[in-house]
């Protein structure tokens, strides 16, 4: 399949995202994501590093997981990218609760400061467009998470993503890195 291929898959698929969430109460998003399941906390080592990422507007959120790591003991990490050409790294975000220690970064999204500790995580939670059962993921089309995930090997990787989207197929390319295990609000796909 082709990148232009792709490219209409991601603008689908963030189009069935965007009206999954809509649709739901907020009441109901308020309960999603709050804390990860038993199967997966039983893979994360004690005081792990934990990356994480600054939810988009419709993406799965991921800031319950950050509060609930650091409430046990984690240290957490999200995506830094000193520029627009700039490798993805990771940086400490101290403070999941005020969030006071991030600002906007080049991609618009908000990151942890340029002097914040540089880390390497040890359990990384991915955010998608859409996946598939067996851990296949479609990102946003940068390649910044494949390209971490290959020089990072073998960190635990799972993917956050609401139930609308998964997919039964998609095209996957030699430099995409499948996803341990993905967790949705109703199940968990995956290996844990």
């Amino acid at each position: 399949m082709t990148a232009i291929n792709k490219d209409q898959l991601r603008k689908t698929l963030r189009a069935a995202r965007k009206a999954h969430v809509e649709a739901l109460p907020d009441a109901y998003r308020a309960l999603m994501f709050h804390r990860p399941p038993a199967p997966l906390l039983a893979r994360i080592p004690q005081e792990a590093v934990i990356g994480l990422y600054h939810a988009g507007p419709w993406e799965a959120p991921a800031a319950a997981y950050a509060r609930f790591f650091r409430d046990a003991g984690h240290v957490i990490a999200l995506p830094h990218f000193a520029h627009h050409d700039a490798p993805m790294s990771f940086r400490h975000h101290t403070d999941p609760y005020a969030q006071d220690d991030l600002e906007v970064g080049p991609y618009g999204m908000l990151q942890p400061a340029a002097d914040a500790e540089p880390l390497v995580p040890e359990v990384l939670f991915v955010p998608l467009v859409g996946f598939t059962a067996a851990g296949e993921r479609l990102g946003q089309g940068g390649g910044h998470y494949d390209r971490w995930l290959a020089e990072h090997a073998p960190t635990l990787a799972v993917g956050l993503a609401w139930d609308a989207q998964v997919c039964d197929a998609l095209p996957i390319e030699p430099h995409d890195v499948a996803l341990d295990a993905i967790v949705t609000p109703t199940r968990i796909y995956g290996s844990l």
